[in-house]
């Protein structure tokens, strides 16, 4: 029984300070591991239900008004007219790397949101039409792009908003819509009240391919960057496994120590 408690005084009771800086390293990367895993799990789940979503039935922005509960992450044609004059420019996005695809993900460009006047409709549908490189010298300086003119039918997928990056500050509320403009972020609402129309409460990721007009359109899939989600979460629990042993091997040292010079 001495000899436990010995034990116990020689790793807990006389390290104190190294017991809780242990405890509280073990704490923080077991957690950071977790959160790691969680967001590997949740890219895998997103991506199921999108793959899901996407077998049923193709839904038909022309001829319905559809809710973003109904619309979102399914397939969907429109028919009608682009509106090149109000585009928007959404900067700092990086290119698009298709499932295989690597080496191109550190490119910066613009995901050129263009709306979309439905035929038959008196409503507006924006469409993701895809993502252009920045010029290097000039960031003020638009892709080249053509844009299908007269009435044209797409397709696409649902989604609730393109995706959005870090801003500092809020976005110019003195804009002119009736030329196309550069912005970091995409806010629906407050384009429907810049123009004054009325238009679908989602935006339409584009899925053409092989189209030339100057836009790439190989979107990555959701499971993009799980590989290091799992390998970020191994570095973090080796790193509370490190503390652990660390911790132990420090005290059993103090203990043979304590033991040898009291001739036990």
């Amino acid at each position: 029984m001495n000899r436990k408690n010995s034990l116990f005084d020689a790793l807990v009771v006389k390290r104190v300070v190294a017991t809780v800086s242990a405890l509280l390293v073990i704490a923080i990367a077991c957690g950071a591991g977790i959160w790691q895993v969680s967001r590997a799990h949740g890219k895998i789940a997103l991506a199921a239900n999108l793959l899901e979503r996407q077998q049923m039935p193709i839904l038909n922005a022309n001829t319905n008004s559809w809710a973003l509960e109904e619309a979102s992450e399914r397939r969907m044609i429109a028919r009608g007219s682009y509106i090149p004059e109000a585009a928007i420019w959404l900067d700092n996005r990086p290119q698009p790397v298709p499932s295989g695809g690597a080496g191109a993900a550190a490119k910066a460009g613009f995901y050129l949101m263009m709306p979309f006047r439905l035929e038959g409709r008196n409503e507006v549908l924006w469409v993701n039409r895809g993502w252009a490189p920045r010029n290097r010298e000039n960031r003020e300086i638009l892709p080249s792009t053509d844009t299908p003119t007269g009435i044209v039918n797409i397709e696409g997928i649902v989604f609730a908003h393109p995706g959005k990056v870090y801003a500092l500050g809020s976005e110019d509320s003195n804009v002119d819509i009736h030329k196309p403009r550069i912005a970091q972020n995409f806010d629906l609402e407050r384009e429907g009240q810049l123009h004054g129309w009325s238009q679908a409460p989602f935006i339409l990721r584009l899925e053409e391919t092989g189209v030339a007009d100057g836009l790439v359109r190989e979107w990555a899939p959701l499971t993009t960057g799980v590989d290091r989600h799992y390998a970020y979460a191994f570095q973090w629990f080796a790193l509370a496994f490190a503390g652990f042993i660390f911790w132990l091997i420090g005290g059993l040292r103090q203990y043979w120590r304590k033991s040898v010079a009291n001739g036990d």
